[in-house]
């Protein structure tokens, strides 16, 4: 199984470094593959310094973040491709103890671990929470959508995923219409459809939470959109068998406005309270569901409705 690490990067040379160090410092052979999203600062040299250690592709204009992710798929030749920005780093044991957690799914098609979140610096902020039982575990395709749907199965950002390449080309890769706004959970929504999850709880990768990320420069009423375009699209795929014992789609919009509701008032930021205040978040549906969110983020491994999805442990 040969792996390919895909960076993309835009400006920001002095974090990418450190990202760049982490795929070399993998304890099996990998692949790395940087994309420049037309960078102006010495992002250029010092990936030429490198030499063949790196496939660098770099875009003549600036074309975004989704369409970078699709050019480093495409230049690279491993069979599972490792996503990861320029602002996050792996740990040193990150591809082996994928590859040995793929292992026990032959049939997977996305793998998802345990993220420790730190500042600029690398100081740990905290953690992804732990997910079902022992060191890994597998979701069978039938149940993944159904879980994606009430928020149990968490595959995290990119720095958390990895999936197979030739699943990732079937779909068509990152929409760029989304581009940084839920452009990784639209990719594996789509990827899901062709297989099964692999979950580690071991920490094998480090996400940056910083004022400069992408996703910051979205309002909160349009990650409202998006993350109920998001829902939409997972609700159509929920297996035949999981239908029954879903929410109505128009009581999980209601739960997701409720949410963004009350980050909104957190940050006091009333303009975008204003705007996404509606009725719907009175009702008993939504509280039921933020509720069972609430619970069920602060007790997964004990969670009966995960342990129904669970596969081996």
């Amino acid at each position: 199984m040969k792996f390919s690490v895909v960076i993309t990067t835009y400006n920001r040379l002095n974090l990418l470094r450190r990202a760049v160090e982490s795929a070399f410092g993998q304890t099996v052979p990998t692949e790395v593959v940087v994309v420049d999203d037309c960078s102006s600062d010495e992002t250029r040299e010092y990936i030429k310094s490198l030499g063949e250690r790196v496939v660098y592709v770099r875009n003549q204009v600036n074309f975004g973040h989704a369409a970078s992710v699709n050019a480093g798929v495409q230049a690279s030749s491993g069979d599972w491709v490792k996503f990861l920005d320029d602002d996050d780093y792996l740990a040193p044991n990150c591809l082996q103890e994928m590859s040995e957690a793929i292992a026990l799914c032959p049939g997977a098609v996305i793998f998802s671990c345990v993220a420790s979140q730190v500042d600029e610096k690398g100081v740990t902020l905290g953690r992804t929470p732990h997910f079902g039982p022992g060191k890994a575990f597998c979701v069978p395709q039938t149940d993944i959508h159904y879980g994606m749907l009430l928020e149990l199965l968490p595959f995290g950002t990119p720095v958390q995923v990895a999936c197979r390449r030739d699943v990732f080309l079937k779909t068509g890769g990152w929409d760029s219409q989304l581009d940084t706004n839920c452009d990784d959970i639209d990719c594996w929504i789509k990827v899901v459809k062709f297989g099964d999850a692999v979950f580690s709880n071991q920490c094998l990768a480090y996400r940056t939470i910083w004022t400069g990320a992408y996703n910051h420069k979205f309002s909160l009423e349009k990650r409202l959109n998006t993350n109920i375009l998001m829902k939409e699209k997972i609700y159509a795929l929920v297996d035949a068998k999981h239908v029954g014992n879903i929410p109505k789609l128009e009581d999980i919009k209601n739960y997701l406005k409720l949410h963004w509701v009350i980050v909104a008032l957190k940050q006091k930021n009333i303009n975008c309270l204003m705007q996404m205040l509606d009725l719907g978040i009175l009702s008993i549906s939504a509280w039921w569901l933020l509720v069972q969110a609430v619970l069920g983020r602060s007790s997964q491994q004990k969670n009966p409705r995960i342990q129904k999805l669970l596969l081996i442990g």
